[in-house]
């Protein structure tokens, strides 16, 4: 089996154990002193969490996405995370980057944007436009 590693350095080790956990429904596979990751099985993960200190997070990153197979998938990402405590853009219909989409937004506890979304189609538009309002559109 292949998939994604993802290493992200973090502010708060535990704050953001909690909100991943949250967000894939999964707890940490190891956990150690300002260390953590995970497992995840869907979709294929290895996510790796840092924490630094001062709030030196080094680099940073546009937004980070969860892509599914169907709308479906992505309304019930959004209502699971919704009933988990953690607040959502609700359910869009879009078109950015190059493509017309069904997503919603998440944002972990020091800034960083995730995108639960499936694409329906491609476009020639990079800009982003709601095409049914519930929140913010992607990519900015």
């Amino acid at each position: 089996m292949s998939r994604v590693q993802l290493a992200l350095n973090v502010s708060d080790i535990d704050e953001a154990v909690a909100f991943y956990a949250k967000l894939f429904a999964t707890e940490p596979l190891k956990r150690k002193p300002g260390y953590a990751n995970f497992a995840i099985a869907d979709p294929p993960l290895k996510l790796v969490l840092f924490e630094v200190a001062d709030g030196a997070l080094g680099g940073t990153i546009n937004h980070l996405g969860v892509e599914t197979d169907s709308a479906a998938e992505v309304e019930a990402a959004e209502a699971r995370l919704a009933d988990d405590g953690l607040e959502t853009t609700g359910i869009d219909d879009t078109i950015c980057c190059y493509a017309s989409k069904v997503e919603t937004w998440v944002t972990d506890p020091d800034g960083a944007r995730w995108e639960w979304y499936v694409k329906t189609g491609d476009t020639e538009q990079m800009a982003n436009e709601v095409v049914t309002a519930g929140g913010p559109a992607c990519c900015g």
